[in-house]
């Protein structure tokens, strides 16, 4: 995470040790929900007396608590997006649309937005757990191996996608993740022709999944996407016309919620 530490080519308004506190916080996730000094120091390219510093700042704020070895974010730190989404009409408008797909499909079904280098979940249907790492709202994963991700991030204009490439570091997640960026390129460009992504156990072996973007028809922009999560091995045992018939059905409710904000703005 050595960008939580580095401080951008930013304006003389920049405050590093707010961008460094921020970075704390952000280096707890999924996988790393209980972390020693020495992890979060390592986690955010900070010295472990800087990391302190910060970790017991923010123990005294009471967002995140320590047993004196270890640390963990405390349920304080949701109210730091809750002004965000609530302000957000966006996962008010998709959630109804979203339980509507997912009961028809019988799937699990997300919406997300992009920041930075990651999606960010804003509402979620789940109906069954396929994947190693629960999701839930607030949930991020790397755009470049995610359904939802190469959507948002073939709604970009070009500058800012060249401006992607240059910069996201790009891992094999699994062996069918597309890893260069002259690749992933040519994939987000296929998807922006196209409309929609399916995308086969890039994130996780035996994961696959179908999304498409969310526009605000008033100014063109791609303010989200959603998808629905399928299990590879049960696409596999069905008609060759199954994925077509969710992709339509993705696509339909994808169409619904763009013309629910569009009419909302």
């Amino acid at each position: 995470m050595s960008e939580s530490a580095t401080t951008p080519q930013a304006s003389d308004q920049y405050v590093q040790s707010l961008a460094r506190g921020l970075a704390v916080i952000r280096a707890f996730d999924a996988n790393n929900p209980v972390m020693t000094l020495s992890e979060v120091a390592a986690r955010t390219d900070l010295t472990r007396a800087t990391a302190r510093r910060f970790l017991h700042t923010l123990v005294e704020l009471g967002y995140v608590r320590t047993d004196g070895k270890t640390f963990a974010l405390t349920a304080k730190v949701l109210q730091l997006g809750y002004s965000y989404l609530s302000a957000l009409s966006l996962p008010q408008l998709a959630q109804p649309h979203l339980e509507e797909l997912s009961l028809k499909l019988g799937e699990s079904t997300s919406a997300a937005v992009l920041d930075g280098q990651d999606i960010f979940y804003v509402a979620r249907v789940a109906t069954k757990r396929i994947m190693n790492v629960g999701i839930t709202v607030g949930t991020r994963f790397p755009a470049y191996a995610t359904s939802m991700g190469r959507v948002l991030l073939a709604g970009l204009p070009p500058a800012k996608l060249d401006a992607y490439l240059e910069s996201a570091e790009l891992k094999p997640l699994t062996p069918r993740t597309v890893a260069s960026a002259p690749e992933l390129r040519s994939a987000v460009e296929r998807v922006r022709k196209q409309g929609w992504c399916l995308l086969d156990q890039e994130l996780e072996l035996g994961l696959m999944s179908i999304a498409a973007p969310v526009h605000n028809r008033n100014n063109g922009d791609t303010v989200a996407a959603i998808n629905v999560s399928l299990q590879a091995q049960a696409v596999a045992a069905q008609p060759q016309d199954y994925l077509d018939s969710v992709r339509e059905a993705v696509v339909a409710a994808a169409d619904a919620i763009s013309q629910d904000v569009s009419s909302k703005h």
